[in-house]
């Protein structure tokens, strides 16, 4: 019969050359199809490990091959979030996107978030394969954030060091030094109010990680505050994230990979030439007191991998500490702009704690329990204008069953803060007033902006109180006003030079005086003056 079919094939191509090639390739270009669609058919349609077919929540159908990739680029960039937010309102607590070879299943409420992410947390602790940003960008050695789960388990044990008590109330001192110092800055230069809280949050950060308050130039300070904005940027960027298996093919045939390469070689760069100093007095003996001293290269606690490795831990440690303080405290500005009555209920709970004229004190990190509306501001300030819109992806290392739904292995799970951020009464308000719920200081209760389960940003902290003791010093010595048109709702985070335009002044001569005193006392009043590129 095979060889029948052959004879009257072979006849028709005699008779019809034409028609026969046209029909071949027709056939050809749909047996590729369909080769291709099955070889890069996102997770989310694949059977799990158990053989099961999936079942997934509703979304958008996307384009073939690409899926939505396209509405998510412009979704995340959209000041305003319409598209993230169009999820939640479109399809209800979850909604499905295919992207690319991966399924994302956005988690648009508080309550999937705590089940999925929180209660499921040994099952969606893993990250979905990011080749460019987590592979060729990081020099291979896979910045943390975006490690899967068997390599993520070594950095997080050293950094583990970062939330115990001990380790809080040594940094501690120096968060409050370092707040002084910016509050001096604000006196003598308030034009540069925005770098002021650049230079407190990266000071802050190399201290701890590094034990010293290095000496850098302008152009050092930018490039690490670009190296943030270029990673982040990288993530997602190009199509070998999103079909990782294309990372496999040779890397003449990897479209972009020279940009990324040479991105790499930059942030290796700037990173050795903040690293080989610290190392180095590590070595001989001579380091003070630090992160990369006292854990990461301590021979008790030594971290596992490369030399390498630990630079990238250490730095990475220093780029997510220094830029996302930086923006809440520009966040903070932009609240106070937009909502004074908040910030003067802000500054009544300072003054009643600590007092005004005569006996007027800075807020201290011993103050929270009694300042627990400027806690409550904290969490606001990351509810009101979302630093991350999303999360990176929870993945699935194990087949998921809920409420009806069956998630197969390899499915990720995104926390869609933007709709999550927006649960609650009159979002668009700036209201301190709704996390005043006796979880004030802790600021993850409730709030998502740190991502969550056994993922959660070992960091938080430290970033809390970074948040606290400036908010609450700000609150009680400066005012601030506009000084020119803005948008409410864009506020250029990733600027170099002032995001939106604002006059800073102090309260009152009474605040100057408290503030060079403790300036003086501590130190950095000479460093504020001169306005000295320095940390």
């Amino acid at each position: 019969m095979f060889s029948a079919v052959l004879r009257g094939l072979s006849a028709f191509h005699d008779s019809h050359p034409f028609a026969a090639f046209a029909t071949f390739s027709v056939i050809a270009i749909g047996l590729a199809y369909a080769a291709l669609a099955e070889f890069f058919k996102p997770a989310g349609l694949r059977r799990g490990k158990t053989g099961r077919p999936p079942k997934l929540p509703p979304g958008p159908k996307g384009l073939p091959f690409l899926g939505s990739l396209f509405d998510l680029k412009e979704g995340r960039t959209d000041p305003e979030f319409k598209w993230l937010r169009g999820l939640s309102t479109n399809y209800g607590e979850m909604a499905t996107l295919h992207l690319g070879a991966k399924t994302w299943v956005f988690l648009n409420s508080k309550r999937v978030v705590s089940e999925i992410i929180a209660k499921r947390g040994s099952a969606t602790n893993t990250r979905s394969p990011m080749p460019v940003s987590s592979g060729i960008v990081s020099h291979g050695h896979r910045r943390s954030l975006l490690m899967t789960q068997e390599k993520w388990a070594e950095p997080r044990r050293v950094m583990h060091s970062l939330l115990s008590g001990s380790a809080l109330k040594q940094y501690g001192a120096w968060q409050e030094m370092e707040s002084t110092q910016m509050l001096a800055e604000y006196l003598f230069k308030p034009q540069l109010w925005y770098r002021h809280h650049y230079r407190y949050a990266n000071s802050v950060i190399v201290r701890i990680a590094l034990g010293e308050r290095l000496v850098k130039s302008t152009k050092e300070l930018e490039d690490m505050q670009n190296l943030v904005t270029y990673f982040v940027n990288s993530v997602g960027t190009s199509m070998l994230d999103w079909f990782p298996d294309l990372a496999r093919l040779p890397t003449w045939l990897q479209f972009g990979r020279g940009q990324w390469d040479a991105l790499d070689r930059w942030n290796y760069d700037v990173y050795s030439s903040w690293w080989a100093p610290v190392r180095n007095k590590i070595l001989n003996g001579t380091a003070p007191p630090s992160f990369a001293r006292d854990t990461l290269l301590h021979k008790d606690t030594k971290y596992t991998g490369s030399d390498e490795d630990a630079m990238y831990v250490a730095m990475q440690l220093i780029e997510a500490g220094s830029d996302t303080t930086r923006e809440a405290l520009n966040i903070m500005t932009m609240a106070a702009l937009e909502h004074p009555e908040a910030f003067a209920k802000a500054r009544a709970d300072v003054d009643r704690v600590c007092g005004t004229g005569e006996n007027v004190r800075l807020p201290m990190l011993d103050d929270m329990e009694d300042l627990r509306y400027i806690c409550a501001m904290a969490k606001e300030v990351l509810r009101w204008r979302a630093i991350f819109p999303t999360t990176p992806d929870h993945t699935a290392s194990q087949d998921i069953d809920f409420e009806g739904y069956h998630f197969p292995t390899g499915t990720g799970f995104v926390i869609n803060t933007i709709a999550v951020g927006a649960e609650c009464e009159n979002p668009e308000d700036f209201c301190p007033d709704r996390w005043m719920d006796g979880h004030e200081t802790d600021i993850t209760h409730g709030l998502w902006q740190f991502g969550g389960g056994r993922r959660i940003c070992v960091g938080y902290r430290l970033a809390q109180r970074s948040l606290f003791i400036n908010i609450a010093r700000l609150v009680q010595c400066f005012n601030y006003e506009a000084n020119g048109p803005y948008n409410p709702k864009i506020l250029n985070l990733e600027a170099t030079d002032e995001p939106f335009p604002v006059k800073v002044t102090v309260r009152s001569p009474a605040y100057k005086k408290l503030i060079v005193a403790e300036a003086e006392r501590d130190g950095v009043l000479q460093d504020a003056k001169l306005g000295r590129e320095k940390l």
